[in-house]
């Protein structure tokens, strides 16, 4: 059979192509009635949100109002209940921000949450959530899990924990008709339109409230966990400590559980009487090592009969010792203020005393500050007790003294909230912040050490068209003239490096740092 070959005119093949167009586009459009959908979805959320908010304020409330009336009770559980209202604020807030970033991306910088214009823009989400500068899906999802992981050792109840772990996976999905699985991030917010993005966004925090109401609730209920609730009468020994130092005396209250204040018991020490009704046992020790005793309460009873209640318990007698330790580490650095914690069991900090080779001690309140002299030579410090009017020496210990470490070189700045901030390089810095520093700092922030430096000079190298370096030197610690004329003519996207930067820190020593790559925003 002959092929049939019908010859199109052009006007002809553009309108099937202008039809082929318009049916990708009608394919790709989103009704308005899904996203006016996902409006009423997010409203219900909302307050759900602010419904649970409130749920959660009343138990922390209630927790507070008991730990007010029982400080010694509630105390621990109320620091737990802080921590988890801290970690539970800090996820929502980075959602928070995540939704005003996506509103703001589609509407540009007047963008409102509450009121959003390009509700179906499928691509504020994902520049948002998934482009590599960004990376906010990624950031979001390893803090839902580092939270999921928090939260859930505080919920008792194995089929709560299970609810949250479920309502909080972050677990890799896949497509039906797909092989392999997207990323939480990517099956969440890839071609999203912007009202759902917010919606799955308001979601994540009502599940990020409810597992922090559940914690509380569960904190709340432990108050009384460790409520000891009996239903016969023991007989106890409460010692103030198992443990006594030679010369110091042993002290242990023996008690009746449940007892009546109006019919004390009789207590014995094998067969002899208690002098006091109290149940205060105590005696002066007199050499070391570990030793039994027992006895039993006499309880008399309505009927006038009696009944024993035997009991037994031991203590040890050991030496007089110390505990000496570096708060930082476990070295001492030469040239700055090390704290030091010094302090012996059943001695106040009146009755302690120190002192300390290679260097300087010096008390601060209930605190000591040690300051080493020479790097390489160790540091020995030795305490001395005053135990029942006796001074004895209780310890000695040896510390390494090291050079203080390198610290970073940084430019300083005020940031956008007032506060100083510090670029130490590798991402991009505004030309107008660059010019507008008087120079380079150098320190050490690694949250156990907190020391400045001073930068004695440093270099800046440039480089031209031609690839050629253009060093310039600074004056001291600050930029140079021939410096600042460099940065008015660097463009966006540009880099240079601060290198050969020298400082010296309190130890005296002076060391050369790492270069600082600077990229002009």
């Amino acid at each position: 059979m002959a092929e049939s070959v019908v010859r199109l005119s052009p006007r002809q093949k553009m309108i099937n192509l202008m039809y082929i167009v318009l049916t990708a586009m009608l394919a790709l459009n989103v009704s308005s009635d899904v996203l006016d959908g996902f409006v009423q979805v997010e409203d219900g959320l909302a307050r759900t949100n602010a419904n649970v908010g409130r749920r959660n304020d009343a138990i922390y409330s209630q927790l507070k109002t008991f730990t007010h009336q029982n400080p010694g009770k509630g105390t621990p559980w109320l620091s737990k209940a802080d921590e988890v209202r801290h970690h539970a604020s800090a996820l929502f807030n980075m959602a928070d921000s995540l939704k005003r970033a996506i509103v703001i991306e589609a509407d540009g910088p007047d963008g409102d949450i509450n009121n959003i214009g390009r509700r179906d823009d499928l691509e504020a989400a994902a520049v948002v959530m998934l482009s590599p500068g960004t990376n906010g899906g990624e950031k979001l999802r390893k803090a839902i899990d580092s939270y999921r992981t928090y939260i859930t050792t505080l919920i008792s109840d194995p089929a709560k924990r299970i609810s949250i772990e479920e309502s909080l996976s972050t677990t890799p999905f896949q497509r039906p008709g797909t092989i392999a699985s997207q990323k939480w991030e990517e099956a969440k917010f890839e071609n999203q339109p912007v009202v759902a993005a917010v919606t799955l966004l308001t979601k994540l925090q009502n599940d990020i409230r409810f597992a922090e109401g559940e914690a509380l609730a569960n904190l709340l209920d432990a108050v009384d966990a460790g409520d000891v609730r009996v239903n016969e009468i023991n007989a106890f020994v409460i010692p103030q400590s198992r443990i006594v130092m030679k010369g110091g005396k042993y002290s242990a209250n023996i008690v009746l559980a449940a007892v009546d204040t109006t019919a004390r018991p009789e207590i014995f020490i094998g067969d002899k009487k208690l002098p006091n009704d109290r149940g205060l046992y105590e005696f002066a020790t007199t050499s070391t090592g570990t030793f039994d005793y027992n006895g039993y309460l006499k309880v008399t009873h309505g009927d006038g009969s009696t009944t024993r209640h035997p009991f037994s318990s031991s203590y040890t007698v050991m030496e007089p010792t110390a505990t000496v330790s570096a708060t930082m580490m476990n070295v001492l650095y030469a040239g700055i203020d090390n704290p030091i914690s010094i302090s012996v069991p059943g001695v106040p900090m009146s009755g302690v005393s120190a002192a300390m080779t290679n260097g300087s001690l010096n008390r601060r309140g209930d605190s000591w500050i040690a300051r080493p002299a020479k790097v390489g030579e160790n540091a020995t410090v030795t305490v001395t007790a005053t135990i029942d009017g006796r001074p004895q020496t209780v310890a000695t210990t040896s510390f390494r003294v090291r050079k203080l470490p390198d610290p970073t070189a940084f430019i300083s700045y005020i940031g956008q909230n007032g506060a100083k901030e510090r670029y130490k390089g590798g991402k991009p810095l505004s030309k107008t912040t660059l010019t507008s520093s008087p120079g380079i700092s150098a320190a050490i922030d690694d949250d156990m050490l907190n020391i400045d430096f001073q930068v004695m000079g440093f270099e800046t190298v440039f480089f031209d068209q031609m690839g050629n370096a253009i060093p310039e030197v600074s004056q001291g610690a600050s930029f140079s003239q021939r410096q600042k004329d460099q940065f008015k003519r660097l463009s966006r996207g540009k880099r240079f490096y601060i290198s050969r930067i020298r400082a010296k820190g309190p130890d005296g020593i002076e060391r050369i740092l790492s270069p600082v790559e600077v990229i002009v925003n």
